[in-house]
This record gives structure tokens, C-alpha cells and sequence, in this order.
């Protein structure tokens, strides 16, 4: 193709995806039979030394006799309900969500033409995508498709010359033979034109079939040739005039103006003057996808860090693995449901807002954060993601957002001595207009406060109408 002109795709972010501000998405694959340690399974099971290594060899027999491709039969997805998902997304209060469409181990979950290892043909035997797109369209969200496999490109090149991967007729599930150092982050030898063109054709069927209302492009995405990422972004955009479509992506893999910038597991310390989004996830240990134990984060810490992103000009997308069966553990839908009832009370505040002259006040330091190459580099030589610093917030602490003249001040906790005292409200702050009156979002009765040079002190009500973090909204 000729001269590349980015600037012939830049767009303005859509208002309804700068609305929807919380989006949930699924890794579910054919590794999430073994559920060990995490979703890089399929990658880490071939290199030496690793623990997940020496798990699958232990567990299943060595590397030439049992590869990934024999997970395929495993994944039967029984209980794979795309109903279920998405009225699980809806209960959580989510705008949008979608399955992880591809993996970085060369399994469509999608009706695929392009690439024949797909759940259609495998696993579940299901069009997984297309399923959850319908349902979530049903219920009133908006689709994501999330792509991870610009990651195949040496993903499963194995220290054990051995291995199932090695063996030309398997080329079809794990892709032609490569030089070990391509399953480097940066790697010196580059994607040739075919694999290029096939991950560009991926992104193609998705689009032609089901028409999601985001794509979402994890990191590494810099290594395809740029031409196929402008062909992508340019198919997406005109010539399937997706209007009110949006890309997201990470790190420098595109321009700036053509999509939105995400942060995984990131967060701004201030406010930004763009949309941007943090992907992070539900699980307390460092997986995306169902591992053999898992925990998870509690509902108030998904909730302040949606304050928190959604306070700084940026939405929350968070994961949730399910089981190879398909379905979700008790306690993660006891987490999402309590998130939920949370934004039913106070989605006010959250919904359609935008951020304050000021994003945050209180002693809490939250800092600048993103999962970048160093962590990825880390992630690659040790075979588990580095885990990301997380900050508790505190009843002292508060975050603000608006919509129209009406102010929003959250605060993360109840106040001992019944008193919210917000100092960013303060007489002669940046707050310059007359305040007529505060109420808390939950309590029928308008609050008493008072301010000077100092706060805007805010009597609580009598009682708590949630927990977690209450909303305070100012006229």
C-alpha cells in the first residue's frame, strides 16, 4: 500500500463508551482446563525450568505425547450459559463486555473460516463470541472483542526440542516452527507477511460477523507490520463505517488520536484531558484466567478503584476467568452482584459523568502505574506476571466528578465522628459557585452542612444507606 496517514483515522471517542465507564470481559480457553498458576499456560508448559513446566509434565506426561492441542477436548463448556454471562455483566452494573476472542494460543473462540482451530470445531463446540455478542445485545450492553494474538508469534517455541510443537504436523494448532528468541517481547525476527495477514484477517472476520462496539488490543501489538494495523484500523473504521466504534490499546502499538489508551492494571495519579481505560482483574492472585485456588478481590476495592479511574477521566475494565465448564465461582458472582448493587444506588455518580477541576483530595497517594515492558519482560523470563502496587483508600479520602453543574464527592469510608469534612469545597476553592445544597445518594432527607476558608463540613445521615463508599451530591 502506499504513504500510512494516521491522521485520516483519528476520531473523537464515542460518548457512549466516555458514558459506560465499567466494562467486564472473560478469559476463557483451553487453558482454563488446567487452571494452573495462570492464563500462560500454554506458553510456559514448554519452557524448561518453569513451574507450570514441571506441573504439565508431572500431571500429564511429557511434552511430545501431551500438548496443548489434547486441552481441546478437555474445554467441553457444559455449562457455558451466554444468557447467564450477560445477565451476570448487567447485574454488575458493566455497559459493555465481551469474551476474550482470541488468546495468545491460537484458539478462536469465534465460527471461524480464517483459522480452523476455533470453538466451533473444538472444545465446546460452540460460537462463543457470537453467543455472548447476541446476549449482551439482548440485555442492553455494548460488545467487546479483545484481541491477544499478535502474542502466537513464537508463543510456543519450546526449550524442549522434543516437544508436540516441533512436529510438522501440528503446524495447524501452534503455528509454523520459529527460533526460540521469538517468544521475546521485542523480538529480533519480526512477523513475517502471512503471519501478519492472518492476524489482520482474524480481526476482519470478527468485524464482518459480529459488528463489536469496541476492540481491545493487548500489548506486543507493535510487532505486526504497520501497514496491517492501519489496514485493520481503516477496515474498522470506514469501510465498515463503524461510527461508533472504538479501538483500545496499549503502550505506543497506535497513534494516540485513533483510539483510546489503556493502562493495564494502571491508574493516573491526576486527572487526564483524554478518555482512557485500565484493564485489571477481579482475581486476587495474579491470573486472568480460573486457577485451582482462587481468590478474589473484595467489592469495596473494586469499587474505590472505579472511583478513583472514573474520577481521572477513564473506564474500568475488569476480568473475570470462568471455569473450563463455563461457568463462574459462587464467590466472584457474590463480588460482581455486590458491585452491582452498589452502582444501582449510586451509579449517579459514575454513569455519564465527567471529571472535576479536581480528581481527588486526601492522605492517600495514589501514583502513576501501568503494567509496561519492564513488567512484561519480567513476566516473560519468569513466567508469572509481577504483581502491581494497590493503595488503600480511607474515609478521608474523597473523589469527585459531575455531570451538568451537579458535583459529586465520594467518599471512601464513613466519617467516626459523623461529619464528611471536603476541603476542596472549601469558601474561596476551586469550587467558586454558591452551593444550595448537599444530599447523599440513598438518603431520602437533604444533609446539614456548613462551610467556610477551611471545608465543607456535611453531617451524615443517621444511617448508612450501603457500604463500602457513599455519595455525596452537591447542588
Amino acid at each position: 500500500m502506499g504513504q500510512i496517514n494516521w491522521d485520516e483515522l483519528k476520531k473523537e471517542v464515542p460518548e457512549w463508551f466516555r458514558d459506560a465507564k465499567f466494562g467486564l470481559f472473560f478469559h476463557w480457553g483451553p487453558y482454563s482446563v488446567p487452571a494452573y498458576q495462570n492464563e500462560w499456560y500454554s506458553r510456559n508448559m514448554y519452557c524448561g525450568g518453569l513451574e507450570q513446566n514441571k506441573y504439565h509434565v508431572e500431571t500429564y506426561g511429557e511434552l511430545h505425547d501431551f500438548g496443548y492441542k489434547d486441552f481441546y477436548p478437555m474445554m467441553k463448556g457444559e455449562k457455558f450459559d451466554p444468557g447467564e454471562w450477560a445477565r451476570l455483566a448487567k447485574r454488575a452494573g458493566a455497559r459493555y463486555a465481551g469474551p476474550v476472542t482470541e488468546h495468545c494460543d491460537n484458539f478462536s473462540m469465534w465460527d471461524s473460516s480464517v483459522n480452523p482451530i476455533n470453538s466451533v470445531n473444538y472444545g465446546p463446540k460452540r460460537d462463543v463470541v457470537g453467543e455472548c455478542m447476541e446476549a449482551f445485545r439482548k440485555e442492553g450492553i455494548r460488545t467487546l472483542a479483545t484481541f491477544h494474538h499478535q502474542w502466537l508469534w513464537g508463543w510456543f517455541m519450546s526449550t524442549d526440542n522434543e516437544a508436540d510443537v516441533y512436529n510438522p504436523a501440528n503446524e495447524v494448532y501452534y503455528g509454523p516452527a520459529l527460533p526460540l528468541e521469538t517468544n521475546r517481547y521485542i523480538p529480533y525476527r519480526y512477523p513475517d507477511e502471512a503471519f501478519c495477514r492472518t492476524w489482520r484477517d482474524k480481526v476482519y472476520e470478527v468485524i464482518d460477523k459480529y459488528e463489536p462496539d469496541a476492540i481491545y488490543f493487548d500489548s506486543r501489538t507493535c510487532i505486526i507490520r504497520e501497514d496491517y494495523r492501519y489496514a485493520m484500523a481503516d477496515y474498522y473504521y470506514r469501510v465498515r463505517g463503524m461510527k461508533e466504534g472504538i479501538i483500545t490499546y496499549k503502550q505506543e502499538d497506535f497513534p494516540g488520536d485513533i483510539g483510546v489508551y489503556d493502562i493495564e492494571c494502571g491508574k493516573f495519579s491526576r486527572p487526564r484531558s483524554f478518555p482512557w481505560q485500565s484493564d485489571d482483574r477481579l482475581e486476587d492472585n495474579i491470573t486472568w484466567c480460573m486457577v485451582q485456588n482462587p481468590k478474589y478481590k473484595s467489592a469495596g476495592r473494586i469499587i474505590h478503584q472505579l472511583c478513583d479511574i472514573v474520577s481521572k477521566n477513564g473506564n474500568l475494565l475488569l476480568n473475570v476467568g470462568p471455569y473450563a465448564d463455563g461457568s463462574f465461582h459462587p464467590d466472584a458472582v457474590a463480588i460482581l452482584e455486590k458491585v452491582g448493587d452498589w452502582l444501582s444506588l449510586n451509579g449517579e455518580a459514575v454513569y455519564a459523568t465527567r471529571p472535576y477541576t479536581i480528581a481527588a483530595e486526601g492522605p492517600t497517594i495514589v501514583e502513576d502505574e501501568n503494567y509496561d515492558k519492564t513488567k512484561i519482560e519480567e513476566q516473560i523470563k519468569k513466567g508469572g506476571a509481577a504483581d502491581v502496587h494497590s493503595e488503600t483508600l480511607t474515609a478521608e479520602d474523597f473523589r469527585f466528578t459531575t455531570h451538568g453543574d451537579t458535583i459529586y464527592a465520594i467518599a471512601m469510608g464513613w466519617p467516626e465522628k459523623g461529619e464528611f469534612q471536603i476541603r476542596t469545597l472549601r469558601e474561596g476553592g476551586p469550587c467558586q459557585r454558591e452551593i444550595k445544597g448537599v444530599s447523599m445518594l440513598g438518603s431520602s432527607r437533604p444533609l446539614e452542612f456548613k462551610r467556610n476558608s477551611d471545608s465543607l463540613k456535611v453531617k451524615a445521615p443517621a444511617n448508612r444507606p450501603c457500604t463500602y463508599a457513599y455519595v455525596l451530591k452537591i447542588v
